[in-house]
């Protein structure tokens, strides 16, 4: 990923808590010479390893974790985690002179990819997926809760993996490189918005220095 130094974040807190809120990322690796992109929850071990490890599961019939079955090494894979995202007017600057972009969030982690071949790590896994998505819930859903046929059948439609990251980069590009004055008229023209992801771009470049 391109990554210009102002908009750089290294910052492994800082990227682990916006790989929590923003888990639903796309998974691309090789597939017969071509990119293959799947769009799969995953979550961040950020103690597991130099970088940290990322984990979750595919559905079986996904040909994607077929291209890694029985090599011991593992492939390379990028997964990609996205938040909020706006355009930019240049008319919001009030100055000539001055052109569009776009105001957004990404973290690129790329690795080695590796199957989950213990079906306990596999069901310890989704139980935990499965508990934190479920956390907001008044009554949260309950794999524990499930029928044990249920529960052996459902295990047998999906194939875990992890990934262990090897590059890990954090882009938050958030008109850092314009004056305090444009980046001010920009909040504010974002904060008036009634799109909630212009107002989320807003609240975070206020907290971007």
């Amino acid at each position: 990923m391109y990554v210009p130094a102002a908009f750089q974040v290294d910052d492994r807190d800082k990227i682990a808590a916006f790989i929590r809120e923003h888990s639903f990322a796309t998974l691309v690796t090789q597939h017969e010479g071509v990119p293959f992109a799947s769009h799969v929850p995953l979550l961040y071990e950020q103690d597991a390893g130099p970088l940290g490890t990322l984990v979750g599961h595919l559905a079986r019939p996904n040909r994607q974790w077929q291209d890694v079955a029985g090599v011991a090494e593992g492939i390379s894979a990028l997964a990609i985690f996205h938040g909020p995202h706006t355009y930019i007017s240049p008319t919001w600057y009030g100055e000539p002179n001055t052109v569009p972009t776009w105001n957004y969030i990404a973290v690129h982690a790329t690795g080695r990819l590796k199957l989950m071949e213990d079906q306990q790590q596999l069901l310890q896994l989704l139980t935990r997926a499965v508990n934190i998505y479920e956390s907001a819930q008044s009554q949260p859903w309950r794999l524990e809760d499930q029928n044990p046929e249920f529960t052996q059948k459902l295990l047998g439609g999906i194939v875990g993996f992890e990934i262990t990251i090897e590059k890990l980069e954090g882009k938050w590009k958030l008109n850092q490189n314009q004056s305090a004055q444009r980046r001010e008229r920009v909040i504010a023209k974002l904060s008036e918005s009634l799109r909630h992801q212009d107002r989320e771009v807003a609240r975070l470049m206020k907290e971007s220095p």
